[in-house]
């Protein structure tokens, strides 16, 4: 896992979800899919899989948050869990990186909530 595009998604995350553009995420997101399947390790071929799913929520056409906010959420835990196992150069950066997933995806099912109200 290359820390170098590591560093880039965690910066790209910390200026907010639509800061982002749908192509330079989508990118990103392939990027890391195909190294996570590439690798071998089940854990991170998990998240590859959870990867493809939020790719499918983000192309479908009708954007739903708390099906977005769902995976981001799995995608956090996930990358968390990832952290443990990881080289000590990468697990700060992999932590901050959960938490921010985390974070977006508590905003964006805050956000459905409310729309249902």
């Amino acid at each position: 896992m290359p820390s170098d595009h590591l560093l880039a998604t965690v910066s790209a995350l910390k200026n907010g979800l639509t800061s982002l553009p749908l192509g330079s995420a989508m990118d990103n997101t392939e990027t890391w899919q195909q190294q996570f399947l590439q690798s071998g390790q089940p854990g991170l071929q998990d998240i590859a899989r959870e990867i493809g799913n939020l790719q499918s929520l983000l192309t479908s056409g009708a954007l739903s948050a708390t099906a977005i906010g769902n995976s981001l959420a799995i995608l956090g835990d996930q990358t968390s869990q990832a952290s443990a196992q990881a080289p000590a150069d990468l697990k700060k950066p992999l932590v901050e990186l959960a938490d921010l997933l985390r974070r977006h995806a508590d905003s964006l099912l805050a956000h459905a909530q409310k729309s249902k109200k």
